[in-house]
């Protein structure tokens, strides 16, 4: 099983091809990036912003355009492209397609320069609790009021940042605010600020500066016109099929980890049948790969799983009861998938703050219970189904259908022993002075654990644990 895993991971991140960029003109001296920030704003695409970022930078780039058409977004995942942006050393621009709502708009504000097409729209960052569902649902009031207030911070320290009026800002969070420039009321209270590309550029108070967007311009290349880079390369970022699905792993991670999880505990209860142990290769697999290509788990990650499962192995198949080593690989485990969905940026600390672990907390513990409930189901329903069946020796002989036993197993009910090896569900145990072959009823009983004989049927010996007498 274990090589298995290492030769999908290998087969992973090696042979398939790595995410590039589309040049757009013949290369010149000037280089502008164009990185679309296009649907929904979510962890994953961090990891595709800083690629374009980290290649703008290498060489010395003249510009760096955010081309924008979101409806929103994850707070945190703003939060955190927000302080990449803050971070670049390259003129940057945003440059709305459509509309940038919620966590776009904080981006776009983020940046020095934003520019809007016809038509298009940006506002309304207040935050909203999604159900589980889907769709919208109320807040309590002091958790609204503490949601508002970080998102108000965030959008005014964006805003400061990118050169832009933070009251502007602060009132696509707040609608009970009134926002004005001068005598001027731009938005009154009651409301969320959200502008068109008309108003957005519409020159307000003494200095006639623009309230937001710098103008309009129907394109890219009709912007670099305007911003005088016309004779500037292109590279527009390409996301690529690859980056596409691993956001999809990262967003469906509880899902991969339940599967994964369920196969390896049935494969360690069903010995020989691999299905079961195959499909949880798999599905493990590509959740780490998703996560590593969406540019949030690591090497260190995957080697550690992998430690840890071994630990496991060694300790169910070769250590009489379960001890240090098993909990320790467990604990590995867990880190290893928890330590795999935790964003990391470059600046930010080397220990996991608790805004970045909720999230992978949240999916971790849901893959956790799902798994549970999932294998309490199976232990349940699993052992009448023809499959498990197959595992012992169900077909019971009778004298009335011409077989005569060599013993009547009947006479060995209630019989105590222990059991030699590890039952999953069967083993061999030692009873007095006979050793049989015996089987559970769908338990897993570590090698010594105390048994007695409950049901034969043929030469198929059904045991159960007894439990130990205190002296």
């Amino acid at each position: 099983m274990k090589k298995i895993l290492v030769y999908l991971f290998l087969a992973t991140t090696v042979l398939l091809p790595a995410p590039g960029w589309s040049e757009g003109a013949t290369a010149s001296a000037d280089v502008v990036y164009t990185i679309p920030i296009r649907g929904m704003i979510e962890p994953a695409l961090l990891y595709v912003i800083r690629r374009g970022v980290a290649e703008a930078e290498d060489v010395n780039a003249k510009a760096v355009i955010f081309v924008m058409d979101t409806p929103g977004g994850t707070l945190q995942a703003a939060s955190d492209i927000v302080r990449t942006i803050q971070k670049i050393k390259v003129p940057t621009y945003t440059f709305v397609e459509k509309d940038a709502f919620s966590a776009g708009a904080i981006i776009a504000l983020a940046t020095k320069n934003i520019y809007m097409a016809p038509g298009t729209v940006i506002g309304d960052a207040m935050p909203i609790m999604m159900s589980p569902i889907g769709g919208a649902q109320e807040m309590p009031d002091d958790l609204k009021e503490k949601a508002v207030s970080a998102v108000a911070a965030l959008v005014r320290a964006a805003a400061e940042e990118g050169g832009h009026n933070k009251e502007l800002a602060e009132k696509m969070v707040r609608r009970e605010l009134e926002f004005k420039i001068g005598n001027e009321v731009i938005s009154p209270a009651g409301q969320l600020l959200t502008l068109t590309n008309i108003e957005a550029e519409r020159k307000v108070g003494k200095d006639k500066k623009p309230l937001l967007s710098k103008g309009t311009f129907k394109d890219v290349n009709d912007l670099l016109k305007g911003v005088g880079l016309e004779n500037a390369t292109v590279r527009e970022l390409q996301v690529t099929a690859i980056e596409k699905v691993a956001r999809y792993i990262a967003a469906l991670a509880p899902i991969f980890l339940i599967v994964g999880l369920l196969g390896l505990y049935v494969e360690f209860k069903m010995q020989g049948a691999v299905l079961p142990g195959v499909v949880g290769v798999i599905c493990l697999a590509i959740f780490f790969w998703g996560h590593h290509i969406a540019g949030l788990a690591g090497a260190e990650d995957i080697l550690i799983f992998l430690l840890g499962f071994a630990l496991l192995v060694v300790e169910l198949l070769f250590i009489p009861g379960f001890g240090f080593l098993g909990f320790l690989g467990i604990a590995m485990m867990l880190w290893a998938m928890f330590d795999a969905m935790v964003e990391k940026y470059p600046g930010g600390p080397w220990y996991p703050t608790w805004p970045v672990v909720q999230i992978p907390l949240i999916k971790l513990s849901v893959a956790l219970i799902g798994t549970a409930v999932a294998a309490m189901f199976l232990g349940k329903y699993l052992p009448e189904t023809r499959l498990f069946k197959n595992i012992g020796l169900d077909a019971a002989t009778s004298r009335k259908d011409g077989y005569a036993a060599s013993d009547d197993s009947g006479s060995l009910v209630g019989l105590e022993g222990r059991a030699l090896s590890p039952l999953r569900p069967a083993g061999s145990a030692e009873f007095g002075d006979r050793r049989l072959d015996v089987v559970t009823r769908g338990d897993y009983l570590a090698g010594g654990t105390r048994i007695r004989i409950v049901e034969t049927h043929g030469n198929r010996i059904i045991v159960e644990a007894v439990a130990e007498k205190s002296v």
